[in-house]
C-alpha cells in the first residue's frame, strides 16, 4: 500500500526558491542560510486569538476550533472558523480568521491600515501585552462577544529556538534588523527577538510591511544584529 507523502510547508518551499535565486545570481548565501535552520519570513495578516469562553459565546457551548491549515510554528493553526469584528462607529471587518489553539486571553491583531478603516487608534504592542488597549465587539454565528481590551498592532518579531539565538548572538528581548531585497527592498529595524525551545526560525511582519516591500517567495531576506 502506497504511503501518503507529507506536504511540504510553503515557507520551506520559499526558502528553497530564495537559495536558487542566490545561486543563479552567483552570490554567496547570507550568513543565516549557512546555519542549521532556514530563515522564513511570513506576512501575518489580520487575525485574532480567543479564549475557549469567547469561542463558545460566538459559536455555541462546547464548540472546539477546527483546523483549516497548520502554520509553520508547531501546534499552531488557522481555524476553519472566522468571525466579524465591529469597530468604532459600527465599521466592520468580516471573515476575521481565528488562530488556534485557544489562549488564556483575547487579542485581535491588525495592521495600521486595517485600524484606520475601522476607526481604531491602536498601539504597537508585543503579543500578550494588551493592558490599556482598545476593545471591540466580535460577532459569530451563535452570538456576540465584547472584548474590553486587546486590539493591537503586533510588533514585528522573530521566533527563534535557543540554538538559533546562539547562532545569531542574541537573546530573548533583543532587537535585530531584517534586510529585504528586490526592487522594493527595505530594512526593518526594531525586530523583536522571541526565544523558546518550541520555536522554529521565523520572522513575522504584517500586511502593511509585506506590501511595502512586495515580499515574494524569491525575495532575498537577511536577519542581522
Amino acid at each position: 500500500m502506497a504511503l501518503e507523502a507529507k506536504p511540504v510547508h510553503r515557507a520551506v518551499v520559499e526558502h528553497l526558491v530564495r537559495q536558487l535565486v542566490y545561486e543563479r545570481l552567483g552570490k554567496p548565501l547570507p550568513r543565516h542560510a549557512t546555519g542549521s535552520d532556514p530563515l522564513v519570513v511570513n506576512v501575518s495578516a489580520r487575525h485574532c486569538h480567543l479564549t475557549q469562553e469567547a469561542v463558545e459565546a460566538l459559536f455555541g457551548k462546547g464548540h472546539q476550533l477546527q483546523v483549516h491549515k497548520w502554520l509553520y510554528q508547531e501546534g499552531q493553526f488557522a481555524a476553519k472558523e472566522s468571525l466579524t469584528l465591529i469597530g468604532p462607529r459600527s465599521r466592520v471587518i468580516s471573515n476575521l480568521r481565528i488562530l488556534g489553539p485557544c489562549r488564556n486571553f483575547n487579542q485581535v491583531e491588525l495592521a495600521y491600515t486595517d485600524a484606520i478603516a475601522l476607526g481604531f487608534d491602536i498601539p504597537l504592542r508585543l503579543s500578550g501585552n494588551i493592558a490599556g488597549t482598545p476593545g471591540c465587539m466580535l460577532m459569530g454565528p451563535n452570538g456576540f462577544f465584547e472584548m474590553q481590551e486587546g486590539v493591537i498592532r503586533a510588533a514585528r518579531h522573530a521566533h527563534m529556538s535557543p540554538a538559533n539565538a546562539e547562532f545569531y548572538g542574541v537573546k530573548n528581548g533583543d532587537k535585530m534588523r531584517l534586510k529585504i531585497g528586490g526592487p522594493c527592498g527595505i530594512s526593518l529595524d526594531e525586530m523583536l527577538v522571541r526565544v523558546d525551545k518550541s520555536f522554529k526560525l521565523e520572522v513575522h511582519i504584517d500586511t502593511d510591511e509585506g506590501n511595502a516591500c512586495n515580499l515574494q517567495p524569491d525575495t532575498p531576506c537577511e536577519l542581522t544584529k
